[in-house]
């Protein structure tokens, strides 16, 4: 079992999400169930979810609960091959012209914007 330093020292992914209902920001750890926090401003949540994080993994080593490490982007190539209409193939091209990006980046864009509506914080 590892000491609350050494968990603390790991690059647990935090996640940083506009809540649009009540102003401020949520952050949350993904691979940290149920660790998340919020704050007025950027700044306020990231210090609160510091603590949040610290406090979490302090009450799960002392209460034996499991903890995960962080998962490793390693794994993952950043790429993916995908079969479109021609029709959506040809409108993505026009408006990654349009915007003057290359269609690879109006894509990544796209994805990501869709994304972040669909990530579950809590």
């Amino acid at each position: 079992m590892k000491t609350l330093n050494e968990y603390l020292a790991m690059p647990y992914r935090m996640e940083v999400v506009e809540d649009q209902y009540e102003g401020g920001y949520v952050v949350s750890f993904p691979d940290l169930p149920c660790c998340l926090t919020c704050g007025e401003t950027i700044e306020s949540a990231i210090e609160n979810a510091i603590d949040a994080k610290k406090a979490w993994l302090e009450a799960a080593l002392e209460e034996g609960i499991e903890i995960y490490e962080p998962n490793s982007l390693e794994d993952y190539s950043g790429q993916f091959k995908l079969r479109i209409p021609k029709s959506l193939h040809r409108s993505l091209v026009e408006n990654s012209r349009r915007e003057g990006i290359s269609m690879n980046q109006y894509c990544v864009y796209l994805l990501s914007r869709n994304d972040a509506l669909h990530t579950n914080v809590g």
